[in-house]
């Protein structure tokens, strides 16, 4: 099994297939890669990796600590990028289309934690990847699963993503105290932008390309940096991030 460049990356996913292969038995439909390594910009340096997992039906609360033992085992299995996987374990019935009412699914979260977290509206915008470009390790072709989502729930997704997240940052913004959040947050911009524009969905650094022509000067600088970005520098001003995250605000008129 070759599903990425990476010959280390391909020895995980085999280990991740094995494991949730024993744990979930029949209870297993598919096991999808998405995020960059499905968009095609994957950065050894600085990505997480994505996976989703669907199953016949929820999942019983008995089953989850066995889950939750096998993913420790991975973690602490010393394996590169080990500790970079982040997935979620999501019925089939509730996959088709997105609902609130139906969204909190088991999930192994990117500090290597495992529980029952609800899945907020960005999940419209996970469906639409793993729809259009999720790599299956196992399972049919991830339309299987996954009604079309139309171009206006995407740009309502990234509405309520920017009014629920960004919008409070720029009255608190702790959390861009440091360059690494920093250089995500510019290019987040960026991707919401371009879905805005688009109606569809490209990866942070495409997204970060585009807008640099979209936007000129001084944008195109500071998202350089970001695109650029190394542990120990910055990408930008305090001030300048967040006069960018204003200015994305407002074009989405949040």
């Amino acid at each position: 099994m070759n599903p990425t460049p990476y010959p280390e990356l391909n020895t995980l996913f085999a280990r991740l297939l094995a494991g949730v292969q024993t744990t979930l038995g029949d209870a297993l439909l598919g096991l999808y890669l998405h995020g960059s390594l499905a968009a095609g910009d994957f950065d050894p340096q600085r990505s997480d990796v994505d996976f989703l997992v669907v199953t016949a039906g929820e999942l019983e609360a008995a089953r989850l600590p066995t889950l939750a033992a096998m993913h420790a085992d991975i973690t602490d299995s010393g394996l590169k990028w080990a500790d970079r996987l982040e997935g979620s374990y999501i019925p089939q019935a509730a996959l088709r289309r997105y609902d609130p009412a139906h969204a909190s699914h088991p999930a192994l979260r990117v500090d290597g934690s495992f529980d029952v977290d609800f899945h907020a509206s960005d999940w419209i915008i996970q469906r639409w990847v793993i729809r259009e470009h999720g790599i299956a390790l196992v399972g049919p072709d991830p339309h299987t699963f996954i009604d079309p989502v139309a171009p206006e729930a995407l740009r309502g997704a990234v509405r309520g993503i920017l009014r629920e997240w960004w919008l409070p940052q720029v009255d608190d913004p702790f959390r861009l105290a440091t360059s690494e959040y920093r250089a995500y947050a510019i290019l987040t911009m960026c991707r919401s932008l371009y879905t805005l524009e688009h109606g569809a969905v490209v990866s942070k650094p495409a997204a970060g390309r585009w807008a640099q022509a979209a936007l000129g000067e001084p944008r195109a600088a500071l998202i350089g940096r970001a695109l650029t970005w190394e542990p120990d520098t910055l990408p930008g001003s305090l001030d300048e991030t967040l006069d960018f995250i204003r200015e994305t605000l407002e074009r989405a008129e949040v």
